[in-house]
């Protein structure tokens, strides 16, 4: 297995980003008043890619940081210095051209499966029937025709986060943010999102920044994947995931789809050891 480096300056692009952080550094107040720095001069770019979209993963210790990324680029938090760029415009606030996806379920509970991917479409002001038609067609691309009228408490946890994607596209966004959309479920129902996410995801053409501490779903679901250092976060390695010729399941026994999981392991293996060094375990 060829020895991981750092990753290289990338070349000028030939077009503008879909998605730029440049200089990034943050920090926050914690509960007990403390300030503490969570990203450290994180500078990466996603390519514009019309017809395919790209898909990144950040793989990281915990409380590395990788959250606090995600939610500046989505303008709940603001940059100490640095910036995000989206289409070569800085970002500045939440918009409509970025969507998130929590861990946690976030529908509204009073709200049909249908009135809550239409949620957004509402707020913008859409027709009632041309919200109903693009509701619908999401609904059925998420496999959940038959529970459009079901209220969330009627559907299971993976098909409650099923819901939260299919609203998170009604909104056609820009650059999609999934922070750990599958961390709750069990086994079976994550392979099932995983293979979901990849068919819908290419259809809509989507930009998309996804965090886990899964290995395998990150190699399964990456273009390319970032791997974090301890807070403060840095970016380490960039690796690009080879192209596999089926993304079914059963590729994730391939030996190349195992030789890239290896890698991976590797890498976090080796941050997890600097690590324990740092703090003298």
């Amino acid at each position: 297995m060829p020895e991981p480096t750092a990753p290289a300056p990338e070349a000028a692009p030939t077009s503008v980003p879909k998605l730029e952080l440049r200089n990034l550094s943050m920090s926050y107040t914690d509960r007990k008043g403390r300030t503490v720095h969570a990203v450290d001069d994180v500078s990466l770019s996603m390519a514009n890619k019309p017809g395919t979209g790209e898909l990144a993963v950040f793989l990281g210790p915990s409380g590395c940081g990788k959250s606090t990324i995600l939610k500046a680029v989505a303008g709940l938090l603001t940059p100490d210095f640095g910036e995000v760029l989206i289409d070569g415009q800085p970002v500045s606030g939440t918009g409509r051209d970025r969507g998130m996806v929590f861990q946690s379920y976030t529908s509204f509970a009073w709200r049909t499966v249908r009135q809550n991917v239409e949620y957004g479409l509402e707020l913008q002001g859409m027709a009632a029937d041309e919200r109903k038609a693009r509701s619908l067609k999401l609904i059925e691309q998420v496999g959940l025709k038959d529970f459009a009228d079901a209220l969330p408490r009627q559907l299971s946890g993976g098909m409650k986060q099923r819901v939260a994607i299919a609203r998170t596209l009604a909104n056609e966004p820009k650059v999609i943010l999934m922070d750990e959309p599958f961390g709750a479920l069990d086994p079976q129902t994550r392979w099932g999102m995983q293979s979901l996410i990849l068919d819908v995801l290419r259809r809509q053409d989507n930009t998309v920044l996804f965090v886990t501490h899964d290995v395998s779903e990150a190699v399964y679901l990456a273009d390319v994947i970032f791997v974090l250092s301890h807070r403060p976060a840095k970016v380490l390695h960039r690796l690009e995931v080879p192209f596999f010729s089926s993304r079914e399941p059963a590729v994730k026994q391939s030996p190349e789809f195992q030789r890239v999981e290896a890698q991976v392991l590797d890498l976090l293996h080796s941050l997890q050891v600097q690590g324990n060094v740092r703090v003298g375990l």
